[in-house]
């Protein structure tokens, strides 16, 4: 402990742990710490079954249907990952895929009028779909081809929409798409928590629409993957990749204080002990003073023996429910895994569906998510404040991530993750700065 480090990791939340082998790849000294037993935070995987139900104070334990304890591996914050997304490219950069299995996610459902449907985000999709009638069809099968075709580089493509300037509202009054269409796209393909960015220029939507369409590319079933044995696999992925750069691992321990002069950090104090740094990385829950209430997130665990109703018997999916169709300010996700990702035990599947809290009786807001997944063998309720950093850790050199947001994809984080490194370094985040150096040890002989 009593040593000079140049970053301080605090917690092993996915946030934290990413940070952490950047720095060390980057060829900083880094010291990683966590106050509890096991890695992930927040954001870990709970097995066994029994430790799920201990946590929720179900004090009489799983029943005999729910299988062997030790099949379960349970997120506490579902996600998936965009194929094509920011999470995969840092996965593939820093080779911490050779530490993990992935499995597509079998397909995306959108939410309209009590029913579901498949998202359509192909030409040929758009044509087969139920969500819209024949004219709508042609209608957006023309915008997705304006999609697939813009490139903000080439003024050729805009076909009168300036990138800079023209809303996203103004680019469907163009293609002349009614309501439920917007609702689907915004919500099911941009991923958009809000209807906000329909008065916002539209770049950002086309090139999310655009990530959304290249990654179902990639696999065909939808764009999103999912780790075999659950998203805890994650941190532990990232913290090897700190460890063979030198990095410094440490669970079980507890962090008595944060060490500061004149308003800068200088080191962190363990059970007597002082680690010395320069700078500072942690989440939420290790600087109370240093963050701000955002809002609640409610996520529900559900345990069911079935798929869910019209899924055509997927063993994993996501499904939207955009705020437009339950006269809510912010929508409500459901993303659904399996015994086929090797997280629950045979015949079992895993639903959880999570939002926003936007009243005062966070249950009954994910009601319409609920009824989806009927009947439920168990369910398991949490209610999650979310946190953000009050200032951005110039003068401190204190770098605090943000909670977990409601989303059921990385995309939200992987922005933390660019936003805290640019303030740490100086200098934007690189993809190119995570390519392992072509001479480390990989620990492996015949590398």
């Amino acid at each position: 402990m009593d040593e000079e480090y140049d970053v301080i990791v605090l917690g092993t939340g996915l946030t934290e742990c990413i940070l952490s082998g950047i720095m060390s790849v980057n060829g900083k000294k880094v010291l990683h710490m966590d106050r509890n037993p096991y890695y992930g935070g927040e954001s870990s995987s709970i097995t066994p079954l029994e430790e799920l139900y201990k946590r929720f104070q179900l004090l009489e334990g799983p029943p005999e249907m729910m299988g062997r304890g030790r099949d379960w591996n349970v997120d506490l914050i579902p996600k998936f990952l965009m194929a094509n997304g920011q999470l995969v490219k840092m996965l593939l950069y820093t080779e911490v895929t050779r530490y993990l299995d992935f499995k597509v996610v079998e397909g995306s459902f959108v939410y309209k009028g009590g029913k579901i449907y498949k998202v359509p985000s192909t030409e040929t999709e758009a044509l087969a779909s139920n969500l819209m009638g024949m004219f709508e069809k042609r209608r957006f099968r023309k915008f997705l081809v304006f999609v697939a075709n813009f490139d903000e580089n080439d003024a050729k493509t805009f076909e009168g929409v300036d990138p800079q300037n023209t809303s996203m509202r103004d680019v469907y009054r163009k293609f002349d798409l009614g309501q439920d269409v917007i609702d689907f796209t915004g919500h099911a393909l941009a991923l958009y928590r809000t209807d906000d960015y329909l008065d916002q220029p539209c770049l950002e939507t086309i090139n999310r629409i655009k990530l959304y369409s290249e990654s179902l590319a990639r696999y065909g079933k939808s764009p999103y993957l999912y780790p075999l044995y659950g998203l805890g696999e994650l941190p532990q992925g990232f913290a090897r990749l700190s460890a063979i750069y030198g990095g410094t691992y440490m669970l079980n321990k507890p962090v008595d204080d944060i060490i500061m002069e004149n308003g800068k950090v200088v080191g962190v104090k363990s059970e007597g002990e002082v680690a010395r740094c320069k700078q500072l990385i942690c989440d939420p829950s290790y600087v109370p003073d240093r963050v701000r209430k955002a809002g609640q997130v409610i996520r529900i665990i559900c345990i069911l023996s079935h798929p869910i109703k019209n899924t055509n018997d997927a063993n994993s999916c996501q499904i939207i429910i955009p705020q437009n169709q339950v006269n809510r300010k912010s929508d409500i996700y459901v993303c659904m895994i399996s015994y086929a990702h090797n997280v629950a035990a045979q015949g079992k599947y895993i639903a959880i569906a999570s939002t926003t809290v936007e009243t005062a009786e966070p249950e009954k807001e994910v009601e319409p998510a609920l009824e989806l997944l009927e009947p439920i063998d168990q369910k398991f309720v949490a209610i999650s404040d979310l946190y953000e950093p009050i200032d951005d850790g110039s003068e401190s050199q204190v770098f605090c991530s943000c909670s977990y947001d409601a989303t059921t994809h990385f995309e939200t984080t992987c922005n933390d993750i660019k936003d805290i490194y640019k303030r740490m370094a100086g200098s934007a985040f690189d993809f190119e700065n995570m390519k392992r150096k072509q001479n480390d040890v990989f620990g492996e002989a015949d590398q």
